[in-house]
């Protein structure tokens, strides 16, 4: 086994241990704020409960393997958690309008950086895995 190799597999160990943290606290953000949702939201909660059920089996298949595929659902799921959230505080949902202009809400605040720190790492990692077309400057140039 070479270093570069030996290199490679600690950083894609470490990358997927973050990831699977990462998911995982998605995950239990979203289970601390779903018992409200119920009564205000049954709709939210449910996605929700899907959110923390897709977090919980892509967690479980980047313990397996790096894939790109899982890496891709590893970004998406808290991608759309984000996009939910910007809604919900920009123009509000049907029925969840209560928290337009609250974006100082703590649970909130550390969905935000949990989930954004897990769509650049997840972005990175595709970015950087073997055989992934990278973009480069010189060759925009050329063009």
């Amino acid at each position: 086994m070479t270093t570069e190799t030996l290199a490679r597999a600690v950083r894609d160990g470490i990358a997927r241990t973050l990831a699977v943290i990462g998911l995982a606290s998605v995950a239990l953000i979203h289970l601390l704020d779903l018992p409200g949702k119920f009564g205000e939201t049954p709709y939210l909660a449910w996605m929700y409960i899907a959110l923390i059920a897709g977090c919980l089996a892509v967690g479980a298949a980047l313990v397996r393997r790096g894939d790109p595929r899982v890496w891709t659902a590893a970004a998406l799921l808290p991608l759309g958690a984000l996009v939910g959230y910007t809604l919900t505080r920009t123009v509000g949902l049907p029925q969840a309008t209560g928290d337009i202009g609250n974006w100082t809400e703590p649970l909130g605040l550390a969905s935000l950086f949990v989930e954004g720190a897990l769509v650049a790492l997840c972005g990175t990692m595709i970015a950087s895995a073997p055989g992934s077309k990278r973009f480069a400057f010189s060759e925009a140039v050329r063009a």
